[in-house]
């Protein structure tokens, strides 16, 4: 990624010192942040403990893969918001032009953010059913009501979120950490998988929900709007800092998702993997009891209550991005809130109350998620590979030829994996 921090930015770019200085960078931190949620979210839980205990250490390399793709794609996503002043989804509604075409790619939009939301929520809603011992209709109901309690905790204050989200990264990372230690993996495999591609056919699905939930649609939507909203006065100056503070900001952020990602793989691999089935999140909590200690198994429900409540959060903003950008609606989120849980929270009552397996459900909300990435990502390359738009920020033919690569690889996955689901 430091190769592509200066990008079109040209060679007489000023040194500034004590860049991460209070007044500079501390200011701006924030934003990947609140995007590197998505890729620990309720998601991930439940595709890399398919991955672990299913195909042990095997798609670690995967989970890597993805994080890379992500780390590369989500800086140019904030790099768009500060070069143009613009989010993504109204860069898309001016090269859309007509109403109708603007309301059909909405459209589209609304449902990868309906599948993200049904992760988040189903996630927060079995760590209450796990932590407090309540029915899972019940816990769903409570459920409902997660961001809203977010919202009016941080008041007008957007940066109370961003410090709420520090706190609930905190406990996800701490939490991962005490897990990976007292299940003892194997660091030698774990090392060798991280490098190795191994990948048979029944793993495919798996490998493809990792992808979606690591490489999320709406997280590129939401991170431009972020950055564009850290611009103060818009010239050429500001967002050559602003670039460098966000280059620095992605990387950090970023990186911790992907350990966090990898951590959670790991765990139910050391875990779960020639031990026990596990079929639900249900199944890995009480499996964690007798294995490591009820301690473990309380950690693995509050860190998956927190990942749930604050990737929740992140959505509420992409979609209020969404619908900003492309409607020109500044609807307040508590509103689209209640809109986008109604829609989810009926039929995943429905399924709960059917006896649907909600690790499965997890795991192909996040395949289509994958599947409709390309929704946010043609029109991101695009945009940042376009003097026009981008000015002296412009990506560098290297770093496109680098995302393209990746699109590829990504639209491979939902290829091969559509063709053998047939």
């Amino acid at each position: 990624m430091g190769s592509v921090g200066g990008e079109g930015t040209g060679n007489n770019v000023p040194k500034e010192k004590g860049w991460l200085r209070r007044s500079g960078f501390l200011r701006y931190f924030g934003p990947a942040l609140i995007v590197s949620v998505a890729y620990f979210d309720p998601g991930n839980f439940g595709t890399d403990i398919a991955g672990g205990q299913g195909f042990n250490y095997d798609l670690l390399w995967v989970v890597w893969l993805a994080s890379m793709m992500a780390m590369l794609l989500q800086y140019l996503s904030g790099k768009l918001g500060i070069a143009t002043g613009r989010s993504l989804a109204e860069l898309a509604r001016e090269k859309l032009g007509s109403r109708r075409r603007v309301i059909s790619y909405w459209l589209a939009c609304e449902v990868f953010a309906v599948a993200t939301d049904l992760a988040e929520f189903l996630g927060v809603t079995v760590a209450l059913s796990l932590l407090f011992g309540i029915p899972q209709i019940w816990a769903a109901a409570i459920a409902s009501f997660d961001v809203l309690f977010i919202f009016a905790l941080a008041g007008r204050e957007f940066r109370r979120i961003e410090l709420l989200m520090v706190g609930l990264v905190s406990v996800v990372g701490l939490g991962y950490i005490y897990e990976v230690l007292i299940t003892r993996p194997d660091y030698f495999a774990i090392a060798y998988h991280s490098v190795v591609p191994t990948l048979s056919l029944s793993a495919v699905p798996v490998a493809v929900g990792i992808i979606g939930a690591t490489v999320m649609p709406h997280a590129l939507v939401v991170h431009s709007w972020l950055t564009k909203n850290k611009l103060q006065r818009g010239d050429a100056e500001e967002k050559r800092t602003l670039l460098r503070y966000h280059v620095f900001d992605t990387v950090a952020n970023l990186s911790g998702a992907a350990l966090i990602n990898v951590a959670i793989l790991v765990m139910a691999a050391a875990a779960f993997f020639g031990r026990a089935s596990v079929a639900t999140l249900e199944d890995a909590y009480v499996t964690l009891t007798p294995l490591f200690g009820s301690l473990s198994a309380i950690v693995f429900a509050l860190t998956l209550l927190c990942s749930g409540l604050s990737s929740s959060t992140t959505g509420v903003l992409a979609g209020q991005a969404l619908m900003e950008g492309l409607l020109g609606s500044n609807v307040h989120p508590w509103l689209r809130r209640v809109v986008l849980r109604g829609i989810n929270v009926f039929p995943t009552m429905v399924a709960l109350v059917l006896g649907f397996n909600i690790l499965s459900l997890l795991v192909y909300s996040q395949v289509l998620l994958s599947i409709l990435i390309p929704l946010p990502l043609i029109p991101l390359l695009y945009f940042t590979s376009k003097r026009s738009y981008m000015g002296g920020f412009v990506n560098r033919r290297t770093t496109t030829y680098v995302a393209l690569a990746f699109t590829v690889v990504i639209l491979a996955f939902n290829a091969f994996l559509l063709v053998t689901s047939l």
